[in-house]
């Protein structure tokens, strides 16, 4: 995930330590932010597909992952509205898992 994530390749191409350090620190950064934003999606569809009364378990829940790309335009262009605002995340659990977890 961080090597697709990473543009240029899993390569480091400085030999300075520091730029290094950097370099995966930024790139690891972006995929925690990738991976925040897929698991936010994700429990909101979850969720939706729970309140129209389909059946969802833990199973299914368990065969899901957060290093979901397929949705990203690496080199895409994004209209950027700087004034517009996401909305706040507010974590909860699932339903599914609220009952195994008392």
């Amino acid at each position: 995930f961080l090597d697709w994530i990473g543009f240029g390749g899993p390569i480091l191409k400085s030999g300075d330590p520091i730029e290094q350090l950097k370099q995966v620190k930024y790139m690891d950064l972006v995929a925690n932010a990738v991976m925040l934003n897929n698991v936010a999606d994700m429990t909101e569809v979850i969720s939706g597909i729970i309140d129209e009364g389909l059946p969802v378990t833990p199973e299914l829940v368990s065969r899901l992952s957060p290093c979901t790309r397929d949705h990203i335009r690496r080199f895409g262009q994004y209209a950027l509205d700087m004034d517009e605002h996401p909305a706040a995340l507010h974590p909860r659990a699932l339903p599914i898992f609220a009952a195994t977890e008392k």
